[in-house]
Formats: structure tokens, sequence, C-alpha cells
């Protein structure tokens, strides 16, 4: 062994060889590199990677010359957008602040609320409270608006509350219904909202004035609102998903969904407004107002799907059933990603801005951390939650984040309780898209702009980055590939009814490049096809043209 060291530590080591003559010619010929260059294609590679969707558009492969100069021009500002979402970054002073443990042994969600609430400031205090209602009118339900000023409450015995600003605890309306109700969501602002009642769906106003009585929505379990569209959704005990425009008032489509199952919980994609219904039989399906039959269809439990929410940048999923299990699903691949086992059945799912999953089953309330974060290699599975409540025998009906804040709304069946959880609500809003602080003024502007950008129901789609493409489909191939009983073409009779000579089609289609080496049957056709018309035009031209009557006497006579 003494030797074997020795030889390791004696061993010489290897000195840099200094570049040879050939090497440093090479390296001096070559132009240096440009740092800003180099800084500014990275930028952009980080750019395109956190803003960009989808790939380039390619306008080389579009021969006229208009659109491909058209193209190019697009594609530039869409990479001057994606470097202006970049750069803004550094006027996006506040960031998510989450609860960090100090140790490895320490859990986060062990730490109660009233923990929380002694290092708070006492406007953010506030926002801690408890609504003790009625016990023998709940269960309740709860909505926040879409800029998380109003907030709805329902119970499910015909109480309703509409709340314009919960911050400032102003009343709208206060109505005792005394009919069943399902579901109630907000519209468009916090001026209307729809109730799901015992037979039909009514629209009131935040002074609980009623306005409308939408008759063709019967028996509605769940509702969704469409806000780019002006669609209020749903479904019911019949099985059928209605789409109503509410700006017309009119219905856009119903669509029948007992073929999948009876329909137990509806959620909608922000990204994409596809409509995800959940099914007694365990089936998840994926619906549009452009068709009639399920868009996507797959398992996701082997129970009933109690509750489903998604993601606002549409790519995961989060669906809890019977069978107590949490599944997380990558709806890019529709492929699980992780499963949770719950102590009992899930009883509604809400995802917030920062991606904080909370799940409400039985008493107990649990948010999840980090679900949908990409590891390098695999996504690594969440160990515990990131926060827990409950425990007080309050059973949890529906949970909700309120936009723009660190405020989690949990309707139950005493009440209504707002927590707080750190890190949930995205720091920094566009008031231009939705303004948390918004004066009437600005809300009647920001109705108008909704209305007048208003989408069709025809844009919904799987995938929304379609529309504005170039599409290369004409009329005629559509129709061509709607007819189920033409023939097929045949290119060889296509090519032999054009024209003759030097460029004819035939010479055309064997001079093409491509096609000169390749031997298959079309080639073979139209060989063929070219000797025959050759051979019929020799025939032709050998063939003594016609003197007529008064010449026919001078010709000469054979033999």
């Amino acid at each position: 062994m003494e030797s074997e060291v020795e030889i390791l530590v004696d061993k010489p080591k290897k000195l840099p060889q200094e570049p040879s003559a050939l090497a440093k010619a090479a390296l001096a010929d070559r132009p240096p590199i440009n740092p800003d260059a180099a800084a500014l294609k990275a930028r952009q590679a980080e750019a395109q990677n956190k803003y960009g969707r989808g790939r380039k558009i390619r306008p080389q492969s579009v021969k006229d010359k208009k659109l491909r100069s058209n193209l190019k021009a697009l594609e530039t500002k869409y990479q001057d957008a994606t470097l202006k979402a970049k750069d803004a970054e550094i006027l996006l002073e506040h960031e998510p602040g989450f609860l960090e443990p100090e140790h490895e042994l320490e859990r986060t969600y062990k730490i109660r609320q009233d923990d929380i609430q002694k290092d708070l400031s006492v406007e953010t205090a506030r926002k801690i409270f408890e609504l003790k209602l009625d016990e023998r009118l709940g269960p309740y339900s709860c909505d926040y608006t879409h800029n998380g000023r109003g907030l709805l409450l329902s119970s499910r015995k015909g109480h309703v509350a509409a709340i314009p600003d919960w911050r400032a605890g102003t009343l709208g309306c206060d109505l005792q219904l005394n009919e069943t109700i399902r579901d109630a969501k907000w519209l468009h602002n916090d001026q209307y909202f729809a109730v799901a009642q015992k037979k039909y769906t009514y629209i009131y106003d935040r002074a609980g004035v009623e306005l409308h009585c939408l008759r063709q929505h019967i028996e509605v379990k769940a509702l969704e609102f469409l806000r780019y569209h002006f669609l209020l959704a749903s479904v019911g005990n019949a099985g059928y998903l209605k789409y109503t425009d509410t700006s017309t008032g009119q219905m856009v489509i119903e669509m029948p969904t007992l073929k999948q199952g009876r329909p137990t919980s509806l959620t909608q994609n922000p990204w994409n407004a596809i409509l995800h219904l959940g099914h007694q039989n365990g089936c998840v399906t994926l619906w549009s107002p452009n068709s009639t039959t399920p868009l996507v269809k797959m398992l996701a439990h082997r129970g009933p799907v109690r509750a489903l929410g998604v993601d606002r940048e549409g790519r995961y999923m989060v669906s809890t059933g019977q069978d107590m299990k949490m599944a997380v699903w990558d709806i890019r691949m529709f492929k699980p990603v992780h499963e949770y086992f719950l102590r009992q059945p899930g009883q509604s799912v809400a995802i917030s801005d920062t991606g904080l999953t909370a799940v409400g089953w039985g008493t107990q309330m649990s948010v999840w951390k980090g679900l949908f974060d990409k590891a390098k290699a695999v996504q690594e599975k969440v160990r515990s939650p990131y926060m827990a409540w409950g425990g007080d025998g309050q059973r949890v009906e529906r949970v909700r984040w309120c936009p723009f804040e660190d405020v989690l709304g949990i309707a139950h069946d005493k009440g209504f309780s707002s927590i707080i959880v750190p890190g949930a609500g995205e720091p920094n809003f566009d008031a231009l898209e939705a303004n948390p602080y918004e004066t009437t003024k600005q809300r009647q502007e920001s109705e108008v702009k909704g209305l007048l950008n208003k989408l069709q129901p025809e844009m919904i789609s799987l995938n929304p980055d379609y529309v504005g493409k170039l599409d290369l489909v004409s009329a005629e191939e559509r129709k061509k590939e709607k007819d189920l009983d033409r023939k097929p073409e045949d290119p060889v009779l296509k090519i032999k009814n054009r024209g003759r000579g030097k460029n004819s089609s035939l010479r055309k289609y064997l001079r093409k490049k491509g096609k000169r080496n390749v031997i298959d049957e079309t080639r073979m056709r139209v060989e063929d096809l070219r000797k025959e018309t050759n051979r019929k035009t020799r025939a032709v031209t050998k063939k003594e043209p016609e003197l007529g009557p008064a010449l026919e006497r001078f010709k000469r006579k054979a033999g």
C-alpha cells in the first residue's frame, strides 16, 4: 500500500500547453464575440420561456412576399411584447411572502390564525373574521367578484346576502327566498348575480330586485360565468349543459351530458374558457359550445367526482372524488401527476393566483403549496400541507380565494369564515384588467369596454392561440372533407386534362424537383400517358391532309 501511495503522490501533473501558431492564427481571424448581442439573445430566450406562448411563426415557408413581410412584422411585435413584459418586472415591487419554517422539524400547518394575527397590521388583521349565521339555514356557499371586492353568500334553504364591498362591510341586500338554493354566482361585476333556485334560475341586482327569470335553466345544480364571453353556463339534474348570453338574454346552445354519467361538479379553465364537468361514474369531460360531444373524456376517480379546480395558467387540474383521493392532472397531456389521500371525500377545491390549492374535506380544510412546481427531472411529491384550518365541528361546504388578497373564504354549515393565508394573493394587479379599488366611473367604463370587446362563443377552443393565426385551408377543401360520399381524386386524370406541348402538365410533373429519381405508381402512369399522347400526335401528323372535293381529282393515286 505504501508503494502505491508513493506512486500516486509522485505522479507528475500535466502543465497547460500553449496554443500552436495555427490555432493562434485561427483565433485571431475569428470575429470577437459581442457581449451585448449575447446578453440580448439570452434575455430574449428567458422572456420567451416565461411570457411566450407556443412556437414562433416561420415566415420563410410563405411564398407571398406581402404576407411574408406582415408575418415578420407580427413576429417582431410578439418578441418586443415578451421583452417589455420581462423588463416590466422591475416595476413589480411587491412579492408574495410565504411562511418559512426555521428548521426541518417545524411544520407550517400547525400555525393557527391567532399566531398569525399577532404579527399583522391592524388593517390586515381586520380581514380575519367569522360570520355566525343561522344553523337552520345552512350549509352556506360563497363567491367573490373577479376583482376581489364583492362577496356573495347563499344558503341551501333560501338565504342570500350580497356584500358589494366586504372590506368596508357594506351590505347590498339580504334576502330570504324561502326556496332551495343550489348555487349562486356573480356576473361580470358586483351589480348583478345569478341564483340557481329550486326550479328556475333568477338574476338579481345588488339591491335584491329580481330582473330576469331564466326558465330554460331548470333544476340547476352548478353555475359558471365566462366573463370575457358574457356567457352563463349551468348544468342540472336533467344532465343538460346550457349556455346563455347575458348581454342579449338568448340561449346559445344546450347539450345533453347524461350519456357520460350524471353531473356532480362544474368548473371552468380560466385560460381557454373550457368547462370541466365531473360525473357520477368518476369521469371528467371537457366541453365547449362549439361541440355537442365532449372534447376530452378521462377517467379520474373510482367514484363520483366531488370537486374540480384549474389553475389560472390552464396547465394543471386538481380533482377530488368519493374514493377519498385528491389527484393532480397535467391537462396539457391529460396525465396524472400525483395522488394524495384525504380522510374524507373532498367537498370543494380552489386554486389561488400563486398556485396554492385549498381543499375542504369534512370539518377540515387543507392548503397545499408546490403542487404545480416543476422540478429538474421529475416533480417531487409534496409531503405535508402548507396550512390547515378546522376542527370546530363546522362542516366545510365551499372554499374560495379572494383575488389579489391573502384571504381564503370558507363557507360551512354554521356561516362563513375568512382567514389569512400568507402568499396566496397576487401582489401586483393590472388596473385595466381587474381593479380592486375602482370607482363608479371606472366600473361603468370597464363594463362598456367589456361589451365592445366581447368574445364570441366560436372562439372557445382547447388551444386559444389559434385565433389570429393564418388558415391555409380553403372553403372548397373544407367542403370536400365534409363530403363523405365523394370519390377520391385521380392525380393522373387531373394532369391529363391540362394543356399539351413542351410546357404541358405531364412534362412539368416529370421535370419537378424530387420526382426525377422517385419511381412510384403515379409517375409510371404519367409516363405511360405521355407516351400514348406522343404516339397519337405522331399518327395525326403522318396522316395526309384532306384536299376537298375540288382538288381531289389531282391527287396521285397509289399503284
